[in-house]
Parts: C-alpha cells; structure tokens; sequence
C-alpha cells in the first residue's frame, strides 16, 4: 500500500532508534495511525520496522494501551478489592492535618490562641493551605524553613521558581507566599522595623523583630 498525506505527526529518539507516529489518510479516504522504529546501523543505513492500525481498530488499540498500563501500575496489589482501596485511601487521608486535635491545627490555634502563639511553621502552613498525600502543610512549612534555616528572611529572598523547587509547591501556593513577604518587607519602613536575620522556628512563642 502506498504511503499516503500525512494528517498528524509525532516523533522521539532514544539513543539510535527513532519513533515515527503518524495520523495518515488512505487512497479510500479511510485514516490509520502508522508507528515506525527507525534503528541506525553502523554502516550508516536504518533498519525499519512499522505497524499500521486502521481507524475501525483505534478503539481497541486504545482499550488495550488503557488496560496494558492498569495492569502495570497495580501489578502489586493483585487480590486488592476495591474496598481496599476505599479503606487505604482513607487511612491516607486522616494522617492529615484534619486528623490532629482540634487545638493542635494551625487555624484552630490561632483562633484559640491568638497569632503570637503561632510558630513559623504554622503561619507558614496557613499560607500554603494544603499539604501533599504524604506530607501535611505543617510538615512541608518545616522543610522549607529547614533549608534556610529557620532564617525568614532568607525564605523571602528565594525566588518564585525556588519556592516550586520544593516537593508539593506550585505556583498558586509559591505566589501566596511571595505576596505576603512583600507586604512584611513594605511595612518595615512604615513601623520603622529593622528585620531580625536569624528567626529560627520555635515550638512555642514566635521571635518578633525588635522595635527602634
């Protein structure tokens, strides 16, 4: 069969061997997906290999890519019913902040206590909102204060690209962030502040910058 118009066309190489996909259109109007390997040899010439899949067949090309990849990504929980699953997700999902008492969460303390009774890292975490399934906001405030050492304004300098350098930020949380910063560093000559280089992350009273 003739190769005919090409519709759509995909490639990528891995070393030697090249991959073709195209979307191509027949002489009778029918469309099939035509995928070529390309290997280079030594000599200089390709060796190629292709497989054509007509357009009556896509469904079940697709159904089976689906079901190749399912198999794959839960070939370890064989024997797992879907109740399982259920319950371990659950389990997953009270390990969060939701899980904590009360008077332990951020939002709840503050309201109990007041934000002077706040550390960093639970200011911090008000301001990222949510945590990822494996770590809480609590807990992924405290990495980021780790890696400047508990030094706040170090934290302020880091860039936008920076802050979604760390696991579980992206930019609608690193951008929260990077505004509150900047609101504190315009309100410094406002109250005439001189901003405290080291503010390390307490488990009780937060350090305040000293006035004058």
């Amino acid at each position: 069969m003739k190769e005919s118009n090409i519709l759509a066309s995909e490639n990528f190489s891995c070393g030697n061997k090249h991959y073709f996909l195209d979307f191509r259109i027949a002489k009778n109007n029918s469309n099939y997906i035509s995928i070529t390997r390309s290997d280079a040899q030594p000599d200089g010439s390709y060796a190629k290999q292709t497989v054509r899949v007509f357009e009556e067949d896509f469904h079940i090309l697709l159904g089976c890519m689906s079901s190749l990849f399912r198999t794959v990504a839960y070939q370890d929980e064989q024997g797992v019913t879907v109740q399982d699953m259920h319950r371990r997700n659950r389990e997953k999902a009270v390990n969060g902040i939701k899980s904590w008492e009360p008077e332990l969460r951020p939002r709840e303390k503050m309201l109990e206590h007041g934000r002077e009774a706040m550390d960093n890292a639970e200011l911090l975490a008000m301001l990222i909102g949510s945590g990822t399934p494996n770590e809480t906001a609590v807990g992924l405030a405290g990495r980021m204060l780790d890696s400047v050492g508990g030094d706040l304004v170090k934290l302020s300098e880091l860039s936008l690209k920076e802050f979604c350098g760390f696991a579980g930020m992206g930019v609608a949380k690193s951008s929260s962030i990077l505004a509150a910063m900047e609101l504190a560093r315009r309100m410094y000559p406002m109250l005439n502040v001189s901003p405290v280089r080291k503010m390390r992350v307490s488990s009780g009273a937060v350090m305040r910058p000293a006035m004058g």
